[in-house]
């Protein structure tokens, strides 16, 4: 049976005059809206217990299985304030089929479709007021799912936590829509052949800490990981894919079963091609890569994700080499591609492709 997320209201939600001046700088994962969506799965009941209740804090028993054993997976998603008032989110159904491949990684219990987008709906229509208005402001949306039993066994809990909590956002990179430049890691793999890289969980992003912490200590804004086999080829930075364009060409890694297949990598694919370049998905060699930049092959490059969007890289840094992108503060397909992603999230352009969904 099909879950209904029956709301709770919070009795004493954040004041008007409070949450007005979070909107008005919110940045990025400070600050939380008034509500919850909640539900359990236990093995012999499935699905249950689903509700939107007030935002709160987790009891958890020192012996709940997540946190000694790390099975637990989340997603990202945005809802955008639209020019006539309206709430709408981008492809939710895209997030609900991730989780779902994650949960199978993790051996934890699929959440069905349905569901995932009633949750992130009820919750997103109970905490409508917290949606800002103006500029690339959304409201950024976190379904997570956790082992939940209390048990020290090494198997797949029995009990499952499913949550989603929501943030208000403003930009991602607090200096604005500017290259970033890139440290290639040269000591740390992301993911294996065989582990969790096309998986969305927590541990891919606590491995990619330690090498990212490495960027910044060579004045990097991000860390490139390449494949765990050879050490040769392009993967993806530790939170966004990587393109660059080449001539008519947009290429990108392929999926490999070690990287994570984004939402907002499959839309930038589709969208290149509405915009005049062919979509190439193929092995990408390093040094094919930082050669490209260097000799001026390479015309563009940009990362992208549900958090940044689409973000220019002007600069590939190694132990060894620093290379940077020519005209690098003008990259007129990556600002074309950009505003065209932006424009049909936030209404400005007709959606032909069906990916937004009205919820408020």
């Amino acid at each position: 049976m099909a879950l209904k997320f029956e709301r709770h209201p919070h009795p004493s939600p954040r004041p008007v005059a409070d949450r007005e001046q979070v909107l008005a700088n919110p940045g990025f994962g400070k600050f939380y809206t008034d509500h919850m969506a909640l539900a359990t799965w236990t093995d012999v009941q499935g699905w249950g217990d689903d509700k939107v209740v007030p935002y709160g804090p987790f009891q958890l028993d020192p012996a709940t299985a997540v946190l000694h054993y790390a099975q637990e997976i989340f997603e990202g998603l945005k809802a955008y304030r639209w020019a006539d008032g309206s709430v709408r989110m981008f492809r939710p159904e895209k997030n609900a089929e991730r989780l779902q491949r994650s949960a199978r990684r993790l051996a934890l219990p699929e959440l069905p479709v349905e569901d995932f987008i009633t949750s992130v709906s009820e919750l997103v229509r109970a905490d409508e007021a917290w949606v800002p208005t103006g500029g690339e402001t959304s409201l950024y949306v976190r379904p997570f799912m956790f082992a939940s039993e209390t048990f020290l066994g090494v198997r797949p809990s029995q009990t499952v936590t499913y949550c989603v909590i929501a943030s208000p956002a403003g930009a991602y990179f607090s200096g604005g829509i500017k290259p970033v430049s890139i440290w290639v890691s040269q000591d740390y793999s992301r993911a294996a052949p065989g582990g969790t890289g096309a998986a969305k969980c927590g541990g891919n992003y606590a491995a990619s800490l330690l090498p990212q912490a490495e960027a910044f200590d060579h004045g990097c804004d991000q860390v490139l990981f390449a494949d765990a086999q050879t050490g040769k080829n392009v993967e993806e930075l530790g939170g966004m894919n990587l393109y660059f364009v080449k001539g008519n060409e947009l290429h990108t890694p392929t999926l490999s079963g070690s990287i994570l297949e984004g939402v907002t990598r499959d839309s930038v694919l589709t969208l290149a091609a509405d915009l005049g370049l062919e979509p190439v998905e193929r092995t990408v060699e390093i040094a094919e890569l930082l050669d490209g930049v260097a000799d001026g092959s390479i015309d563009e490059i940009f990362a992208c994700g549900t958090a940044a969007a689409i973000t220019p890289i002007g600069a590939l840094k190694t132990a060894d080499r620093t290379v940077s992108l020519a005209g690098a503060d003008a990259q007129p397909f990556t600002a074309r591609l950009r505003q065209r992603l932006l424009d049909i999230q936030y209404g400005r352009a007709e959606d032909t492709h069906g990916w937004t969904t009205r919820v408020a």
